[in-house]
This record gives C-alpha cells, structure tokens and sequence, in this order.
C-alpha cells in the first residue's frame, strides 16, 4: 500500500462521518498509540456519539511497553527498533484482541525534531488490525513534513484515514 492516497484521504477526512459509519456497523474500535500518545483516541472521543464506538486505548510511548502491554514480539522491537510496519500491525492486533475491539488503528514514528532509532523525523507508521495474529493488518510507512506538532497531527489523520479505508472495505464486503 503507498502512503500518498492515504495522505490525500487524510486531507479529506470528516471524522464525524466515520464514526458515525462505524457506529452504524457496529465496529468497536480501539487505539494503540506511540507518538501520537492518545491523540487518536481524542480525535475519535471529540465525535459526540464516540462511545457507541470507541473501545479505548493503549499509549504505549516506550519500546519495551510495546511488548509488554501490546504483546509485539521482543524480539522484533530488539532487531529493527519500533518504526517498522509489523510492530504497527502487532501493536493493532494487540490493543484490538486486549480492549475486545473488532478493530484497532496503531501509530509508531520519529516526529522529531532529529532521527531517531535511524529514522528521519517526519517517519510514520500507522496500522489496523484485528484482534490476533492471525487477523489481516495491514501498515503503511509514511514520511511527513513539519515539526514535531505538524507531524504527530498529520499521522492522526492518515491513522483515521487508514481506519476509514477498513471500514468502506469492510462495509463493502457486507453488502456483497
């Protein structure tokens, strides 16, 4: 999956409208969140209505608490640090199966204002996913412009728009 449709789905969001989607299919929804540190989960809770939807969320700011709290592979954060799109979709998969969602929107990056962990500020990672491992996530590594505020504001929206994406998706099965 690229990341500029996602951006300009980003741009485009009316996050009122999905909530309200959601609700409408019954989608429980939680958060897993890393530099974005709860600012998904307020973006969704600001949407009067929110609580027929959102489940909660995980803020999972330090490495270790990726996998303690979220269940990603140790061993995973240890090789390739937590900015990679499987961390991404481990941390959805981990918040949706521990909060009881149906789904679940994960954040992971560098939003600066220097790299980090040999990543350019700017490097986002944003993922859903169903509960479990067996559950098919999907992640899109994204690089943003800004400072630190404008990034971690910008990966809000590409998360929900990602989640957006899941659910036209997914209500597009159903009417199948």
């Amino acid at each position: 999956m690229t990341a500029e449709p996602l951006v300009g789905e980003a741009a485009e969001l009316d996050v009122t409208a999905l909530v309200h989607d959601l609700a409408a299919g019954g989608v429980a929804v939680a958060t897993a969140e890393s530099l974005t540190a709860g600012l998904v989960s307020a973006a969704l809770a600001d949407v009067p209505g929110s609580s027929r939807v959102l489940r909660g969320g995980v803020t999972a700011y330090a490495t270790d608490l990726k996998a303690t709290l979220l269940g990603v592979d140790a061993s995973v954060l240890a090789d390739g640090g937590p900015v990679q799109e499987r961390v991404a979709v481990a941390m959805a998969a981990g918040a949706a199966s521990r909060l009881g969602a149906d789904v679940a929107v994960a954040t992971t990056g560098v939003a600066g204002p220097g790299p980090s962990d040999g990543h350019a500020a700017g490097t986002v990672v944003v993922a859903v996913s169903g509960p479990g491992p067996a559950s098919q996530g999907r992640a899109v590594t994204i690089s943003l412009p800004g400072d630190r505020a404008q990034v971690r504001a910008l990966a809000v929206r590409c998360a929900l728009a990602l989640l957006a994406r899941w659910a036209r998706e997914r209500r597009e099965r159903v009417e199948r």
